[in-house]
């Protein structure tokens, strides 16, 4: 991939304090990020500000845009570009802000067209901002840039990041639902085992009687949960945090819990199955835009958003540098799917892989669709199982001991 030029100028932006005088001879102050003391002063004139004094307060900090704002900045560039805008220009008309709220992504988008200007290709000015586009996005533009198909390219990268948006709000949609739901049972349950199960306890030592086991059980966890809630609480909390901690900080943790999280029942095979699509997604449009397998892999470490998927991606490279084939390296790292791994050994034989990863990944994206479908109709039985089960199982352990005395009477 191509670095910047080391004599291209590094677009750097300040932060300054500005006192006007409005058109009808108000006063007003604030405060803009602009890249030097003119820009300011013309973006003030243009909202009919006089500028009375204008300070620096030094470097602006890093400007900040979501994965949504960086689709919507593809789409918007591909349809400006198709439209037969030059990409300076095309730039320079996405730079300016909507919404003085959201200003992250403009931010970004007139920084790389300060550095366009300066001298830097597309991609390698896109290539200092790592956190809104990644390996995998640069080399597709670049590939674009060098087969004179800029625009197209970035239309497929807006596709292929809608779509990937749209799978995981599906998967997260599917796997939030039935936590959720278990998270209100369980604390309808502790509610109930703190404040209402202590009430009958009183009414049960009146009786003089032996009760029931299931009550008896009940009244144990009720004397458990408030005397121990708090202090288990406090170690979920610490220990969330401690994990939080460790996963950030080391890549060997990372790698396992995303290999435990494959292994998980029935959200363990959807989630295998996502990261398949993806990958194969990411590596049959980089081959089909023209990149060679070998280099294609150098933008395919973070593609899946698993750190397990990412590690076999480094092993697959390594393994194909010392000859072997693509669908025997996939098989050797034991983490995709064989409805995926056997497609490709067979493209292999007639040259077409980035046809059949296209292929295996539509398939993939279907398959993950089906899943989702079906985990989200079991959920509504499953929850009410759980739900029937911790409530209905405490209201009956409570009234069973006045049921039994009723009947004695």
């Amino acid at each position: 991939m191509n670095r910047p030029t080391a004599g291209a100028t590094i677009s750097t932006e300040t932060r300054f304090r500005w006192h006007c005088v409005g058109a009808d001879g108000s006063r007003k102050t604030g405060a803009l990020i602009a890249p030097d003391a003119g820009t300011a002063r013309a973006l003030l004139k243009r909202e009919n500000l006089f500028v009375v004094n204008l300070t620096s307060e030094g470097p602006a900090p890093r400007a900040k845009a979501n994965a949504a704002e960086v689709t919507l900045f593809t789409r918007q560039l591909a349809s400006l570009l198709r439209a037969g805008l030059p990409l300076a220009p095309a730039l320079d008309l996405l730079a300016q802000p909507q919404n003085a709220r959201r200003a992250g992504m403009p931010r970004i988008v007139g920084t790389l067209a300060r550095d366009i200007t300066a001298g830097l290709r597309f991609s390698a000015a896109l290539q200092r901002h790592p956190a809104q586009f990644n390996a995998l996005y640069c080399q597709l533009v670049e590939v674009g840039e060098a087969a004179g198909a800029l625009p197209a390219v970035l239309a497929r990268i807006a596709d292929d990041r809608e779509r990937a948006a749209a799978q995981r709000a599906k998967v997260r949609a599917a796997l939030t639902y039935p936590l959720a739901i278990l998270l209100l049972a369980l604390a309808i349950t502790a509610a109930l085992l703190i404040w209402v199960v202590p009430t009958f306890k009183q009414i049960f030592d009146g009786f003089g009687a032996r009760l029931p086991a299931p009550t008896l059980f009940v009244l144990a966890l009720s004397a458990g949960v408030a005397k121990w809630s708090v202090p288990a609480l406090a170690l979920v909390v610490a220990a969330g945090s401690a994990v939080t901690f460790l996963l950030r900080r080391s890549e060997a943790a990372r790698i396992r819990f995303a290999r435990t999280s494959l292994k998980m029942p029935v959200a363990g095979t959807l989630l295998a199955t996502l990261c398949a699509a993806r990958w194969s997604r990411a590596l049959g449009t980089l081959l089909s835009a023209g990149t060679p397998l070998a280099d294609a892999f150098d933008s395919l470490t973070h593609a899946t958003g698993n750190a397990f998927f990412d590690r076999a991606t480094v092993d697959i490279a390594a393994r194909l540098r010392r000859g072997e084939r693509l669908a025997a390296a996939m098989r050797a790292v034991r983490c995709f799917p064989a409805e995926v791994v056997q497609p490709i050994a067979v493209a292999e034989e007639s040259g077409a892989i980035d046809t059949m990863l296209l292929d295996v990944a539509s398939l993939a994206d279907r398959q993950v669709d089906e899943k989702i479908g079906t985990l989200s109709s079991l959920c509504e039985p499953l929850v009410i199982i759980v739900l029937g089960a911790l409530v209905g199982g405490l209201v009956i352990a409570m009234y069973l001991p006045i049921i039994q005395l009723g009947n004695v009477v």
